[in-house]
């Protein structure tokens, strides 16, 4: 075999029997190949097991799902490329035009926008209420079919806490599925309620390091296998070096999570006593209004952290702008502490009276605490405090 062949065809070393690798490899390719073309047309009409195009499927993503079903307490998991396809792929693969979705104003703004801008065009309507109001949960699902019910515990970001057994109850007498983006309540919680679908961004907590994107939908395989088709039609795969990436992350992520959510309840206590801090929002506090229920339903009380400060806007500024440990960014649940000010977070496409229901306020800004050690953070955030009201 002449050498311009030879790179193309290159010989493989297969491992012994009984030998393998304790890191499993990434299978960075795009096409794989079988023995002939009987064996090839079984496995691409799906009369057989295996794989022949990544965008289908890849090894290295089915482990990736297979080990979030595992850790959510459910059957089957597709992946996609970011937490937002995640969320996109569920809608489209769930709702028809006619179909109505009930949805809460404590949302994630681009899961609002989707409801709002592009669902709306497409015929499917929606209502928006706050998570709080069990009374009109009960009068929106009993006044008119409801095929989806979509919401966050505890909420980004000001942390309300959902009570996702009487949701999800009330939910199905009315024969509505029900989505919960479980991604700041982490990826073990809420597994006991009946909830339809889990929708995860594995950028956050499951990579854990601020490198990788990824989303992940997991419940039954039957729900689970109609969001899949849709992500499929609409090319929404993960590549298979990112899903090596979460998988290396979640090695680390009960350590990490567990230092993150220790130190959040020290830093939330520490700003609760603070006077320049009017309200601290945070389900590990006894005085959190959703501190009863979170002992309920959830495993830990999270690491991230809602705070009003004292004063106007241009107290919140100098605070954020004096931080040095806190970085001013989007995202959360990596190894390093952030912070989204209030210039960046208030509500947007609400009413009046919805954005009132989002208890975010022009001093609301939510810290996501890291691994480093809480002392640092605790001085870092004193002292910026002490520039913001010098």
């Amino acid at each position: 075999m002449k050498p311009r062949t030879r790179v193309n065809h290159p010989p493989q070393t297969p491992l012994p029997a009984g030998n393998r690798a304790l890191v499993a490899p990434i299978y960075q390719s795009v096409k794989f190949e079988l023995d002939d073309l009987q064996q090839t047309e079984r496995v691409w009409s799906g009369r057989a097991d295996g794989y022949h195009y990544s965008r289908e499927a890849n090894p290295t993503v089915a482990d990736l799902e297979l080990l979030l079903a595992e850790l959510q307490g459910r059957d089957a998991c597709v992946a996609v490329g970011t937490g937002l396809a995640a969320v996109a792929v569920t809608l489209i693969a769930l709702v028809s035009q006619g179909d109505h979705v009930l949805g809460f104003v404590e949302t994630y703004p681009p899961t609002r926008r989707l409801l709002a801008r592009t669902l709306a065009r497409f015929g499917v309507g929606h209502t928006l209420l706050s998570i709080e109001d069990r009374a009109g949960i009960e009068r929106a699902l009993a006044a008119r079919p409801v095929q989806l019910v979509w919401f966050e515990s505890p909420t980004n970001p000001v942390l309300k806490v959902a009570d996702i057994g009487h949701l999800t109850a009330s939910a199905r007498r009315h024969g509505a599925l029900t989505v919960l983006d479980n991604t700041l309540a982490g990826l073990e919680a809420h597994a006991a309620f009946q909830v339809d679908l889990f929708v995860h961004s594995l950028t956050k907590y499951a990579s854990g390091h601020g490198d990788v994107m990824g989303g992940a939908v997991i419940g039954s395989s039957e729900l689970v296998q109609k969001v899949r088709t849709q992500a499929l039609a609409l090319g929404q795969t993960l590549d298979p070096h990112a899903a090596f990436l979460v998988q290396r992350g979640l090695r680390t992520y009960h350590l990490r999570r567990a230092a993150q959510c220790d130190s959040a309840a020290r830093i939330a206590a520490f700003l609760a006593a603070d006077r320049r801090v009017v309200r601290v929002r945070y389900p590990g506090l006894a005085q959190d209004p959703g501190h009863a229920l979170a002992r309920t339903q959830m495993p830990d009380f999270g690491s991230i952290i809602s705070v009003d400060l004292a004063g106007a806007a241009e107290q919140s500024r100098i605070f954020a702008d004096s931080l040095e440990l806190f970085a001013i960014a989007a995202s959360l649940g990596s190894t390093e502490s952030l912070i989204v000010p209030p210039q960046l977070q208030q509500p947007r496409g609400l009413t009046l009276e919805q954005g009132g229901w989002s208890c975010i306020t022009p001093t609301t800004a939510r810290l996501s605490i890291g691994i480093e050690d809480p002392d640092d953070l605790q001085a870092d955030l004193s002292a910026a405090l002490d520039a913001a009201f010098r």
